[in-house]
């Protein structure tokens, strides 16, 4: 951590640059006006969503290649969503922003993100256009979060919004994936130049979202009139839409770390929040530890994205490392933690680290059971992921993230946390799935955790989940200190669609009930179950 401060409070202003680079402890080491000016007038990446993953982590991947001296090239950065971020947080700030990293030690680190060339919103859209349109455009990128690819409503039919898109036509496009694909079209027209559109939101094959949504809309526009079957063509042949993993926590910003910019002489650092509910500041933070594989298809060039320490890698090894990822190394351990942290009264995954049977049960889950069947991606070791998750990732004090929050939509979960990893278990012949002591251990948690009751007796509130009355239906009978196995009990253990597995039918029902039983003895026994199997 820089230790220097700057003698008057100071805005994170461009006319700064000079005094602010002796405070930041990393920054641009190239011409930052010069950057602008040949990245406006010859842009290579436009990037849609602007928020805290973007500034702190993707953001400085391109910086990295630029003070590299392998990218000549910043960021053309529209806000599709909330335009307040670009008003209250962009403009005031010249584009600049503060990246500060949170160590496990407690220090940190600041780095000064200055090649985001130039921030848009949908008004800009003459703009748009013309970044769409320069032959050199190499890629549209995306942090827009899972719902931002997503066209429908929640009882399946096409969104109002949509179903208006694909009647009018490209030239009032509204929905983000329609502008998109009108952009294509405007390209395709122009000069029929390849283009790589790439989604870097944290969701299961992110690529074939952003695919799935603009063939959708070019094809209606198709059948409506809108457009040639050669743009079709296009998009087939010339678009590309490779898939990433992307893992980095970026918190909403953090009050101790506004006291430390504004200890370096920040001035004007306090966090906005917009009215959709955006948490902004002239400064990001987030973890140490970060991961961003992208599936190597570009076909009109890329950024040197290795110099900011992305692995390149083809589809087939970006779909491993996530399923490692979301099977075995880091979201089941998460989901143990979220259970049993609310019945135990946990308000911070950090704090839970401390508590020695539930890092010896994520333990036994991560390492023992999980790693047998792990899928094993290559370029990343499944045990060393663990061991960062476990000994620098979940105890970070720095990192505000509780039980509460990871619990919720568990049911939506369960199956691709642990059923993977008990089908592993059934498909391996070397393999006895009831060998399984701790993931059954987990699942009774979450069912213990489901009668919203602690383990000192007294009730918490759940937290949302779409299936929450199902479940409670499921287990209307079952009470602290009145146990007993009932037809819910057993028909909800059958559900494949929720646990993954029919439990009933692979042999560990039995288990699980036994471990419930337990569990739910009366006040006390939650803590003393898991003494008994992990002393």
């Amino acid at each position: 951590m820089n230790l220097k401060v700057m003698e008057d409070i100071m805005e994170l202003k461009l006319e700064n640059l000079a005094q602010i680079l002796k405070v930041v402890d990393k920054g641009p080491n190239y011409d930052v006006k010069k950057l602008r000016e040949d990245s406006i007038k010859d842009p290579k990446w436009l990037a849609f969503g602007s928020g805290n993953i973007f500034r702190g982590f993707i953001a400085r991947v391109n910086q990295d290649a630029i003070n590299a001296g392998k990218e000549d090239r910043g960021i053309s950065v529209v806000e599709s969503f909330d335009e307040e971020i670009i008003e209250k947080i962009y403009k005031p700030y010249d584009n600049l922003a503060l990246s500060v990293t949170l160590h496990k030690d407690g220090n940190f680190d600041t780095t000064l993100i200055a090649n985001l060339v130039e921030s848009l919103t949908l008004k800009d859209m003459d703009r748009i256009k013309e970044i769409a349109l320069n032959p050199n455009l190499e890629l549209m990128s995306f942090t827009i979060t899972e719902k931002g690819y997503n066209l429908y409503a929640s009882d399946g039919s096409l969104m109002g919004v949509v179903a208006d898109d694909l009647k009018n036509g490209p030239a009032k496009a509204k929905h983000l994936m329609s502008i998109v694909t009108a952009l294509l079209n405007l390209r395709f027209k122009e000069n029929a130049k390849p283009l790589t559109l790439l989604s870097m939101d944290n969701a299961s094959h992110n690529g074939d979202l952003v695919k799935n949504s603009v063939m959708l809309i070019a094809k209606t526009w198709l059948e409506n009139g809108f457009v040639d079957e050669a743009f079709i063509k296009y998009i087939e042949e010339k678009v590309a839409f490779p898939l990433s993993m992307i893992d980095k926590i970026t918190p909403r910003p953090a009050s101790e770390v506004q006291k430390h910019v504004e200890e370096l002489g920040f001035s004007a650092m306090e966090p906005v929040v917009t009215s959709k509910g955006s948490y902004v500041a002239g400064f990001v933070n987030s973890e140490e530890a970060e991961y961003l594989v992208i599936e190597d298809t570009f076909p009109n060039g890329r950024p040197a994205f290795e110099e900011g320490g992305v692995y390149m890698a083809d589809r087939d090894t970006v779909n491993k490392v996530e399923t490692m990822k979301v099977t075995t190394c880091l979201n089941p351990l998460h989901t143990v933690l979220a259970t049993y942290g609310c019945i135990l009264g946990h308000t911070s995954i950090a704090e839970e680290m401390e508590d020695v049977e539930l890092v010896k049960l994520i333990k036994k889950i991560g390492y023992d059971e999980g790693l047998k069947v792990v899928v094993n991606p290559g370029i990343i070791n499944p045990k060393d992921f663990i061991d960062e998750v476990i000994n620098v990732r979940f105890p970070n004090k720095f990192m505000p993230d509780t039980p509460q929050r990871i619990a919720t939509d568990t049911s939506q979960k369960i199956s691709v946390r642990f059923g993977q990893t008990i089908k592993g278990y059934v498909n391996d012949e070397s393999l006895d799935v009831k060998d399984l002591k701790f993931i059954p251990l987990a699942l009774a948690g979450w069912l213990r955790y489901l009668l919203g009751v602690n383990d000192e007796g007294k009730a918490f509130e759940l937290s949302n989940d779409p299936m929450m009355d199902y479940l409670k239906e499921s287990l209307k009978d079952i009470e602290l200190g009145k146990f007993k196995v009932t037809d819910g009990l057993k028909e909800l253990l059958t559900n494949e669609k929720i646990f993954g597995v029919n439990l009933k039918e692979v042999g560990l029902d039995e288990l699980v009930i036994k471990y419930f039983e337990e569990l739910s003895a009366g006040p006390g026994s939650v803590r003393a179950t898991l003494k008994k199997y992990l002393g």
